[in-house]
């Protein structure tokens, strides 16, 4: 089970280094997720804006910068003083994608996260460096040589991040279909869906997604005897229902309701071992939010 959750923190700060896995420009979402059997609760409030600047006819350098500011409040009985419950983190990144041969496209991006309670003096650990390259094979558009052929798109590449300090990148795969005028399907990490088009403004969709967070603890938290909680995590597998309307072209609402399928909180030493599960009960949530797509 330890490997499976260091494998799925080392996905979720490496979904934020994905540029080929999304299509959205900029965002503002708010996520709440209520604690079973626990007056505990985490709350999200999270944006990002990718700004594509044309070099050549099919190559775009895309500065980026996303923000997050975590309010974690902790009000059960725990082994460790609980005064700071504010997390945040700020990521600067950099991509850049130009097209191939045979419809395929190639995408590079490294970004620098600062990820801290920001209690105390700065320290190394705030810092989080990611990459990952990535090549699409894009068949979403007409196609004059065969025009009765289901739009689909597949994505292949390699991610890495400094967050479990594991010296290797992990594989990403991504592929989408649609089956049907109305009905299309994502399979991959960090999501995975199936969507319905209820009309030309709306749709709807059922998914199974990865979501968290990762931030360094300056002041280190002593939890004898179990050891010395350097740092803190959230790792979450959700699934459920969302809906999105499309109020101008490109410019979207959506809201998300669904319940976790894995749900761990805990603090980690500076080796990544566990030193305290603070939370680890499944609970329903909801996401809400508005982005702009290309």
């Amino acid at each position: 089970m330890k490997k499976y959750i260091v494998v799925l923190s080392v996905l979720l700060t490496m979904s934020g280094v994905v540029c080929a896995q999304t299509t959205d420009l900029a965002r503002i979402e708010y996520t709440y997720f209520p604690q079973d059997q626990s007056e505990n609760s985490f709350a999200r409030f999270r944006t990002f804006v990718n700004v594509p600047i044309k070099l050549s006819e099919d190559g775009y350098l895309i500065p980026g910068f996303e923000y997050r500011n975590i309010n974690l409040k902790l009000r059960d009985e725990l082994p460790f003083p609980t005064d700071n419950e504010r997390f945040q983190s700020f990521t600067p990144s950099l991509g850049y994608t130009n097209k191939m041969k045979n419809d395929w496209r190639y995408a590079a991006k490294v970004g620098l996260k600062i990820a801290s309670d920001f209690e105390g003096d700065a320290s190394s650990d705030d810092y989080i460096y990611e990459g990952a390259v990535y090549f699409i094979k894009d068949k979403t558009g007409p196609d004059e040589k065969n025009p009765s052929m289901k739009p689909w798109r597949l994505i292949l590449g390699l991610a890495y991040s400094t967050t479990a300090g594991r010296p290797f990148p992990l594989p990403i795969i991504n592929y989408y279909r649609e089956f049907h005028p109305d009905w299309s399907f994502s399979a991959g990490i960090p999501k995975s869906n199936i969507k319905y088009k209820l009309n030309e403004k709306s749709a709807l969709q059922a998914f199974v997604t990865l979501d968290g967070f990762f931030a360094n603890i300056r002041n280190n938290v002593n939890v004898a005897p179990q050891g010395i909680g350097e740092n803190i995590s959230m790792t979450t597998v959700l699934s459920g229902l969302g809906y999105e309307y499309e109020f101008v072209d490109h410019l979207l609402f959506y809201v998300y309701f669904g319940h976790t399928i894995v749900n761990d909180i805990r603090l980690r030493d500076g080796n990544g071992d566990d030193v305290y599960t603070i939370n680890d009960q499944n609970n329903f949530y909801g996401r809400t939010g508005i982005k702009v797509k290309i």
